[in-house]
């Protein structure tokens, strides 16, 4: 694959195989992200599990947000809708959405739904699963409190989900935060991971290599004995 001359430029900021700290990787991060746009900072850990019958999932509240705007839609009815309503859903309802969804609409970026709603929400699953957006009770999404999880969302609440090769591909904000907020939001991010080890099918260690690049930037690998120090950091 053939890279352009900004691509090529963001690479030579690096040395080659060097494992960087974050503070560094975040700084070169910050360097590499010369497009016209503000670039969102992506994060690639790899994990040591049987990745065919393990799955690592959960939810990171980033502590200074996504630096996205959230678009959610709520299925819910009854006094669940009105409370999704004010916790800023920005469509909420059933049966509507749902035809609406089969017919080829998907401007949201997240689902939630109520556990009495998901009669209807299982249906799309076909739709909704291969795009990362199906509600599910273990990533927090299928919620009787579902004004809570809508609030957590638009302030920064983010899912992650292992792949078929045992890969987190996250997000944890964009290019324009100052190398502190970004780094507080890697570390919140690594930690929430930590916590949702498996207790079978890890094979070794838990986390093997972390990297982090901007929307366009090339990846930046950090250096795993800080990135295992902070993982067994306490608040």
């Amino acid at each position: 694959m053939k890279h352009g001359k900004r691509y090529q430029s963001a690479v030579a900021l690096l040395e080659p195989q060097k494992a960087y700290s974050l503070d560094e990787a975040i700084e070169k991060l910050k360097a590499s992200a010369t497009s016209s746009f503000d670039e969102t900072a992506e994060a690639s850990l790899n994990l040591g599990i049987k990745a065919s019958s393990v799955i690592v999932r959960g939810m990171c509240a980033l502590p200074h947000g996504t630096g996205k705007t959230i678009r959610i839609l709520a299925f819910a009815k009854g006094a669940s809708a009105s409370e999704a309503d004010v916790a800023g859903a920005d469509y909420v309802g059933g049966d509507d959405f749902a035809a609406k969804i089969r017919d080829g609409w998907l401007d949201f970026d997240k689902v939630v739904a109520t556990p009495d709603m998901m009669s209807v929400v299982g249906k799309l699953g076909k739709v909704l699963g291969p795009r990362g957006l199906m509600p599910s009770p273990k990533s927090g999404t299928v919620t009787k409190n579902i004004a809570s999880v809508i609030a957590d969302l638009k302030k920064g609440l983010v899912e992650f989900r292992s792949d078929r090769h045992g890969t987190i591909h996250t997000i944890f904000g964009k290019a324009s935060f100052d190398v502190a907020a970004l780094k507080e939001n890697l570390i919140s991010m690594i930690r929430s991971v930590v916590e949702h080890q498996p207790e079978e099918g890890v094979k070794g260690r838990f986390i093997k290599k972390v990297a982090i690049s901007s929307t366009m930037g090339p990846g930046i690998v950090l250096d795993l004995g800080e990135v295992t120090e902070i993982a067994e950091q306490e608040d």
